[in-house]
């Protein structure tokens, strides 16, 4: 059912960007989330400018060395490329894709497949802040040398945070991605970015033309499909899904009020060294 990818075609990685949401959890904005300013940046001309949030994966991305990155739109966001254009503002490649299936962010994924079904894919949210900044770098040569089918890369969650906690079995390896939940004593480690090869985009872009020819929308715990099912699926079968654990890194929601509060005081401390 599930089709082995040409895993010798590696020349390049591309970033995927999902933008389909629409933020309910701090709407109404006067723009698309993406595009909600967090700190400040220094234009071609030395000038500071307001940074959007999706430009931080923007850059992160860059600094691994990608060059070509897909936004995979909803009908109606057009301010995304109406501001990034093609991407020189972040030296970066920007093409676009409208997604057709609105169940989640996997079949927003999924619709880049035809463009990518050939490439090793890294993945961030837009909306997601974290840090090391070379995280990807990492991630990207862990998979090259381990092999892996899927590399996530796994941060510390604080107490009050929401997130998804994973669980790792005797042999360290992930082997549930999200543990419903999760008691006291499970250490608080979540996923928030991955790499992943020809063979999962495959695997994917299979399991979702299944769960459409079903008309199944919705997983088996009766929630909208999310990265962690697909994950989980492919752990399921036998994919190799590795994780590189960053213990001093961090992450942070920005689509949650106290969260976007936080990270705006957190980015705010910079602007006066940038005047």
């Amino acid at each position: 059912m599930y089709l082995d990818a040409d895993m010798t075609t590696r020349d390049e990685i591309i970033g995927l960007v999902p933008a389909g949401g629409h933020a309910t959890r701090i709407s109404p904005l006067p723009c698309s989330k993406e595009l909600f300013p967090i700190g400040w940046r220094h234009d071609e001309s030395g000038a500071v400018k307001p940074k959007v949030v999706s430009q931080y994966l923007l850059e992160h991305y860059a600094a691994a060395g990608i060059k070509k990155v897909y936004f995979i739109l909803r009908k109606g966001k057009w301010d995304i490329p109406q501001y990034y254009g093609h991407g020189d503002m972040v030296n970066l490649d920007i093409a676009y894709l409208i997604m057709n299936h609105p169940h989640g962010h996997p079949f927003t994924l999924d619709q880049a497949y035809p463009f990518v079904r050939d490439s090793v894919i890294a993945f961030g949210y837009p909306d997601i802040l974290f840090e090391p900044v070379d995280a990807f770098s990492t991630l990207i040569d862990y998979q090259q040398k381990s092999g892996a089918d899927v590399a996530l890369g796994v941060f510390p969650i604080r107490a009050d945070q929401r997130w998804d906690i994973c669980s790792f079995g005797a042999d360290g390896r992930m082997d549930v991605v999200s543990v419903p939940n999760p008691p006291a004593s499970l250490q608080r480690l979540g996923w928030s970015i991955a790499v992943w090869t020809p063979k999962f985009s495959a695997f994917m872009n299979a399991y979702l033309a299944t769960a459409i020819k079903n008309n199944q929308f919705k997983a088996n715990d009766g929630k909208e499909y999310v990265m962690n099912h697909l994950f989980q699926a492919a752990i399921d079968h036998k994919l190799r899904v590795e994780h590189v654990i960053f213990d001093k890194g961090f992450v942070r929601d920005i689509g949650t009020p106290s969260e976007l509060i936080a990270a705006q005081a957190q980015m705010s401390k910079h602007a006066s060294s940038m005047k």
